[in-house]
């Protein structure tokens, strides 16, 4: 039973998704920047065809491959969303729940799209 005055509030959710996915981009953002935007192009470090269509279509098949894609387009939108909607606040923008709801609502349906998504591509 709560007290009297004490209200719950679902910011812990949000702050946690936001901790991870600024943990997760921060570790990952980066090295997935150098690899496949500079790295593969470029022909340094990988062999070549190591991240052909087939070779990732398989990896994005795998169970494993699937969770990591996974976590980190939906974190990354978290962190996002997260980042957007106190920026606005910080920036003299309070628009309140319609911010949230544009904010926090995009990532959730971008979530939702790339879990069809990576759902349809089969196991």
């Amino acid at each position: 039973m709560m007290k009297a005055g004490l209200k719950r509030s679902n910011a812990p959710i949000f702050w946690g998704l936001f901790g991870a996915g600024g943990m997760l981009s921060a570790l990952f953002g980066p090295v997935l920047v150098f690899i496949t935007g500079i790295a593969v192009p470029l022909g340094l470090l990988l062999p070549k065809g190591a991240m052909s269509y087939p070779k990732m279509q398989a990896f994005a098949q795998n169970f494993i491959g699937k969770s990591f894609i996974f976590a980190v387009i939906a974190l990354f939108l978290w962190f996002a969303a997260h980042r957007i909607f106190h920026s606005l606040h910080e920036i003299g923008i309070h628009a309140g729940l319609g911010a949230k709801l544009i904010c926090y609502g995009s990532a959730f349906a971008s979530t939702v799209i790339a879990a069809y998504v990576l759902l349809v591509l089969g196991f």
